[in-house]
C-alpha cells in the first residue's frame, strides 16, 4: 500500500481538537490583563481614599452623636460631620464606576476583534465561535462582578453614619436607605449593576462591531436602564403601604403624600391656602430654623384636630434588603440574557 492508495483518515481526525478551557482562560487573561489591571488599580486607589475618608467620617459621627444636644461645642461637632466629604455624601460620583466598567471593558471585549478582523484567526485555531465568546465573557464577567462586590462592601461601610437612627434628633445629616443615589452602592446591587453594564457593553460591541460607537451605545443604554429602575420600577417591587398616621418612620421611603378632609382630596392650591391660614393663626412670626420646625409641627397638629388627614404612601425601611435582592436578582437575570444573546449573535454571524 502506497501513500497514493492509503485510505483517508476520518474527518474528525483531520480537524483541530478543541482548545482546553484552561488554555482559553490563559489566552483571555493575556488579551485583557491590562484592562483588568486598570480596573483593579482604579478600585484600589478609590478604596484607599474611601477608607481614609471613611475613618474621618465615622470619627466625626461618633463625636457628634455622643455630644449632649444644645451646647455650642455640640453644634460645632454636628456642623463638622455635616460638612465632611460633602462631594461623596450623595453618592452620585461613585455611580459612574459600573457604567465605565461596561463601556471600557465590556464594549471593547468583542468589538475590537470584530473591528480589526482578528476573530477569524481565533475561529480557525480549534476554539470555535461559542467557546471563543464564552471564554471571554464568562471569565471577565466573573472578574468584574467580584471586584465590584468587594468594593461595594467598602461603600456600605462608608455610608453607615448617614443611615443611623436618631440623626434627625441630633441635627446630623440623615438619609433613608432607599436614597436613589445610594441604593445602588451596596454590595448586592453594585455588583449586579456592574455585571449588567458589562453584559450591555458586550452586546453593543457585537451589534455595532466598532469600539467607539459601542462605548457610546453602552453609556446611553445604561443611563436609560438606571433611570427606568430608579424612577419607575423600584418602588413597585413590593406593594407600598398607605397610612394616615403622620409619624412615619424616618427610615421609610416616602413615595407620595396628600391631604383629605371629609373624604375629599385637597388640591395643591387649597392646601396652600389652608397652611397659610393655619400659620398666620399659630406662628405669624418665625425667626430661625428650630422655630420653623416647631411651628410646622404645631400646624400639623392643628389641622389634624380640625378634621384634616395627611396620607402617606411609602415603603418601610424593613424592606431595604428584600429590595436589594430583588433588584440584584433581575439584573443578574438580565445580564445572563444579554450574554446569551451575545453568544447567539456570534454563532449566527457570517465570518
Amino acid at each position: 500500500m502506497t501513500a497514493l492508495t492509503m485510505p483517508a483518515q476520518p474527518a474528525e481526525d483531520a480537524s483541530p481538537r478543541p482548545v482546553p478551557w484552561r488554555r482559553m482562560a490563559g489566552v483571555t487573561w493575556r488579551q485583557h490583563r491590562f484592562a483588568l489591571a486598570g480596573l483593579a488599580a482604579l478600585l484600589g486607589v478609590l478604596a484607599v481614599a474611601l477608607w481614609l475618608a471613611g475613618l474621618l467620617l465615622h470619627h466625626a459621627y461618633a463625636a457628634a452623636a455622643a455630644c449632649p444636644a444644645g451646647s455650642l461645642a455640640c453644634a460645632d461637632l454636628v456642623k463638622t460631620f455635616n460638612g465632611t466629604n460633602g462631594f461623596l455624601a450623595n453618592g452620585v460620583i461613585l455611580q459612574v464606576i459600573p457604567v465605565l466598567t461596561g463601556a471600557f471593558i465590556g464594549a471593547p471585549v468583542l468589538a475590537r476583534e470584530l473591528e480589526t478582523g482578528t476573530y477569524r484567526y481565533a475561529w480557525t485555531q480549534g476554539i470555535g465561535r461559542r467557546r471563543w465568546v464564552l471564554a471571554k465573557l464568562v471569565l471577565l464577567a466573573a472578574a468584574v462582578t467580584v471586584c465590584a462586590g468587594m468594593f461595594g462592601l467598602l461603600l456600605s461601610w462608608y455610608y453607615q453614619p448617614y443611615f443611623a437612627p436618631g440623626n434627625q434628633r441630633h441635627g446630623l445629616s440623615e438619609m433613608t436607605p432607599f436614597f436613589p443615589a445610594l441604593f445602588g452602592l451596596h454590595p448586592v446591587t453594585f455588583a449586579a449593576w456592574t455585571l449588567a453594564a458589562f453584559a450591555t457593553g458586550a452586546l453593543a460591541g457585537v451589534l455595532i462591531r466598532r469600539v467607539v460607537p459601542a462605548i457610546a451605545a453602552t453609556l446611553a443604554a445604561y443611563a436609560g436602564l438606571a433611570f427606568a429602575a430608579g424612577g419607575i420600577l423600584r418602588e413597585h417591587y413590593l406593594t407600598p403601604l398607605v397610612t394616615g398616621n403622620p409619624n412615619v418612620p424616618a427610615s421609610a421611603w416616602i413615595l407620595s403624600q396628600w391631604w383629605t378632609k371629609d373624604g375629599a382630596t385637597l388640591s395643591q392650591s387649597t392646601l396652600h391656602q389652608v397652611f397659610d391660614s393655619a400659620f398666620q393663626q399659630i406662628a405669624p412670626v418665625v425667626n430661625n430654623g428650630s422655630q420653623k420646625t416647631q411651628a410646622y409641627d404645631n400646624v400639623l397638629q392643628y389641622l389634624t384636630k380640625h378634621g384634616y388627614t395627611q396620607w402617606t404612601r411609602y415603603q418601610p425601611g424593613s424592606r431595604f434588603w428584600p429590595f436589594q435582592w430583588l433588584e440584584g436578582g433581575w439584573l443578574v437575570v438580565l445580564s445572563v440574557l444579554l450574554i446569551a444573546a451575545t453568544v447567539w449573535l456570534v454563532h449566527r454571524r457570517t465570518a
